[in-house]
This record gives C-alpha cells, structure tokens and sequence, in this order.
C-alpha cells in the first residue's frame, strides 16, 4: 500500500497575524518558512485586494537578495492580478523587476517571480 500525498492551499489569516509574521519574516530570516505559507495563504484566499497587493510589495521591495521569499512575492502578485483582474503600478513595475533579477541571477530571486510575470502578463493582457 501506498500513501498518496495531498496539498492544501494555507487559509487567509487575520490581518493582524499576517502583519505580524510577515514583518517577523524581514528582520529574522529563519521565519521566512512560515512567513511562505501566509503570504500564499492570504494572495490565493484574502478577499482583500488593497491588502494582498500590499504584502506583496512590502515583501517583494524589503527582503534581502537571495531570499526566497522574493520570488514568491512575484508569484502572489501573479495571483492577484488573476483573482482581482489588476495591479496598481507600483506592483506591475515591482513584478517586472523581480522577473529580470530572476532572469539575470536566480540566486538573487528565484524562478517562480517569472511565473508571476507571465501570469501578470496573461491575466491583465499586457502582452
């Protein structure tokens, strides 16, 4: 017998914890792996769209080089442009930038921030 594996999308959390954890996350790299979680958890479930944009530009401009938590701050933008059908400008220019650092190092930001160019890209047709 074999055991099948499942995943489950983390839930949205309340605005405060998010807040909390994600700030936690900038300032102490080993909370990063929690930090993960809610910022996917609150990009794919937080009906919040001021809110989700946010936390993603917050994490995707202040964590440090090299941090997985940058590409997956393009990815939840990518995210929130499929959920919401927008970004403000400032997320489209943090989303594009995260994509060519990805591009030029993906030791800098990791290859899921080009996951969420092209989903940017498809979703609010900027091709």
């Amino acid at each position: 017998m074999h055991s099948h594996l499942s995943f489950e999308n983390p839930p949205a959390l309340p605005h405060e914890a998010v807040a909390e954890v994600l700030e936690r996350a900038l300032h102490d790299r080993s909370a990063e792996g929690e930090a993960t979680s809610v910022l996917v958890g609150t990009a794919l479930n937080d009906n919040d769209a001021d809110f989700v944009e946010h936390w993603c530009r917050e994490v995707g401009t202040r964590a440090v080089p090299g941090s997985p938590l940058l590409g997956l701050a393009g990815l939840c933008l990518g995210h929130a442009a499929r959920r919401f059908g927008h970004l403000s400008d400032e997320a489209l220019a943090l989303v594009e930038s995260l994509a060519a650092r990805a591009e030029a190092d993906p030791s800098d930001v990791d290859g899921r921030a080009l996951d969420g160019y092209d989903d940017v890209r498809s979703f609010l047709h900027l091709w």
